[in-house]
């Protein structure tokens, strides 16, 4: 059975939602989640320093500009704002789905790591997340 998730974004940047995984991992096998969204994105990384989150939305602001930033005028695809397109190639190379494995009930996360979701998009959304936990046996 699938679990729906909702993560509050106020804007661009990395919101840790590992916490919400937690109670929905049981026993042994893999644990799936997916961004049901066209303009995010989900991470593994670290969360012990915040200055990796700030630094990844960083890269990425510079990697991808807003369409209004004069090296994007080749985007046609501007009706929904200047963070849009930008928000859509974001995705298109970062992954929209995760795989973790699960023993005894506990995801195998590493002890610096946590799960993300990488809001693109300049105005707070309401994102959702399909949690689906498979079970081996």
């Amino acid at each position: 059975m699938a679990h729906l998730l909702t993560i509050e974004t106020r804007g661009p940047g990395l919101y840790e939602f590992t916490g919400k995984l937690h109670p929905l991992a049981e026993g042994d096998g893999m644990m799936t989640v997916f961004v049901r969204h066209t303009s995010c994105s989900l991470l593994i990384q670290e969360n012990a320093d915040p200055d990796v989150q700030r630094d990844l939305n960083a890269f990425f602001e510079r990697l991808v500009p807003p369409a209004d930033d004069p090296s994007m005028s080749y985007l046609t695809h501007t009706l929904e704002g200047p963070d849009d397109m930008p928000a859509h190639i974001k995705a298109a190379v970062l992954p929209v789905s995760l795989t973790i494995p699960v023993q005894n009930g506990r995801l195998l996360l590493g002890t610096w790591q946590g799960v993300y979701l990488f809001e693109h998009r300049s105005r707070p959304h309401r994102r959702s997340c399909a949690v689906q936990m498979m079970t081996s046996g």
